[in-house]
């Protein structure tokens, strides 16, 4: 197990029923597509997941976005960001909402009950340039180590017994 799996299992409770995972960002720059690469793969797995590459969360549609939510579910959020040169490539778990769009001077709604940050980039001068001009090798890598992560910590059949349980005693309910 690598060093951000075991510092994800820290922060966050593995056994967390109702989880859902908002991937924000968006295709149209490579730096930012770390957060729909992530939600593509989980969606495939078979989790609940708001912000994909078909149907991105981000800057424009944020509080939309939000809104599809379920109720008395735990998000965790993930969002790439930019940051120091010692620390790309690196990925940043935590406890808390993430501030989406705070690297480009955005200022958008806070996101999640916890959240991973993936620095994809160096922050400080021309944000939109540096976040177009990110490597997509080094986030495509930092997604798959997010998603090899999260797969550990919430196995995709944990998480499927938790939906089917659900939907069952919604039709137990509905007789």
């Amino acid at each position: 197990m690598n060093d951000f799996t075991k510092e994800l299992r820290r922060i966050i409770p593995n056994r967390l029923k109702h989880v859902t995972f908002v991937c924000i960002g968006t295709d149209r720059s490579t730096g930012d597509s770390l957060g729909p690469l992530v939600g593509t793969s989980l969606k495939r797995l078979g989790y609940h997941v708001i912000g994909t590459l078909e149907d991105p969360c981000h800057a424009e549609n944020l509080n939309e976005c939000l809104e599809k939510i379920p109720p008395k579910r735990k998000v965790i959020a993930i969002d790439a960001c930019l940051g120091r040169v010692s620390s790309v490539g690196k990925l940043q778990p935590g406890i808390g909402p993430i501030k989406p769009g705070a690297g480009v001077g955005k200022d958008l709604t806070p996101v999640g009950d916890y959240h991973i940050s993936g620095i994809v980039n160096v922050g400080g001068f021309m944000e939109y340039f540096v976040l177009q001009n990110t490597r997509l090798h080094l986030v495509m890598e930092m997604a798959d180590q997010i998603v090899d992560a999260i797969v550990r910590i919430f196995p995709p059949a944990f998480m499927a017994e938790v939906a089917s349980s659900k939907e069952n005693m919604i039709e137990v309910t509905a007789i």
